[in-house]
């Protein structure tokens, strides 16, 4: 492991683009960015691919996807010339889950929310990230309450890697502007309200007003994290 310290003070000091060029040539091959195809992630992917970075993207496929989500995917491949890995969770697990709960059990409790959350999300990343040495991520400071103390490095012993989290100070308008500059695909339901887009059955629109994350789990009073952000 680096010199975090060290290293979160020259990355501070640089661009995004430039502090990615940065990590990728301190692990060479071994950095790996998770991108849930939303709109802080669609940056990342224009940067990393814009750039030629060598950092590998994966995506992961719960199974409860929107359809938007699966067509966002391949106009992203398409758009950058870019495979992104996806993982799946494990079927044996899906189905014994949902055999013995329901369907449809995330409604029941959160304890049963997040279980299916656990199977679908948190073991396929595990998986993803298991030869990585740094683990790029798209949140921002701003997204969450939960996300105002994050660091922009940090070191995850759990997992034995550093976690780097390159937009973490960007506003969501510098996001938006972003993104309009380089004409960066989107999903379409971004234009209806879904700010922060994950499985179907879980993800509503929110009001004009609402916090951000108001729409994941809205039936929940929880802190609305799934637990790929949640170190245990």
């Amino acid at each position: 492991m680096k010199d975090l310290q060290s290293l979160e003070e020259l990355l501070k000091q640089v661009s995004v683009e430039e502090g990615l060029q940065k990590v990728a040539g301190l692990y060479p091959g071994k950095v790996k960015f998770s991108s849930s195809l939303g709109q802080e992630d669609q940056v990342l992917t224009d940067m990393i691919s814009r750039n030629a970075i060598d950092i590998s993207i994966f995506t992961l496929d719960t199974g409860r996807l929107f359809n938007e989500t699966y067509e966002l995917l391949e106009k992203t491949e398409l758009r950058y010339k870019k495979k992104i890995e996806v993982f799946f969770p494990n079927a044996p697990d899906v189905q014994e889950m949902v055999n013995k709960n329901g369907i449809n059990l995330f409604y029941n409790s959160v304890e049963e929310r997040k279980m299916c959350c656990n199977i679908r999300k948190v073991e396929p990343l595990n998986r993803a990230l298991a030869d990585a040495s740094v683990w790029v991520t798209g949140l921002r400071s701003s997204q969450t309450t939960l996300r105002h103390e994050l660091p922009l490095l940090e070191w995850l012993p759990e997992k034995q890697l550093i976690k780097y989290n390159p937009l973490l100070h960007w506003s969501y308008d510098e996001v938006m502007e972003y993104m309009k500059i380089y004409s960066v695909p989107y999903n379409p339901l971004h234009d209806k309200g879904f700010v922060s887009i994950g499985c179907a059955p879980c993800t509503r629109a929110i009001e004009p007003g609402e916090d951000p994350r108001a729409g994941r789990w809205w039936w929940e009073s929880s802190h609305k994290e799934c637990g790929l952000h949640v170190n245990k």
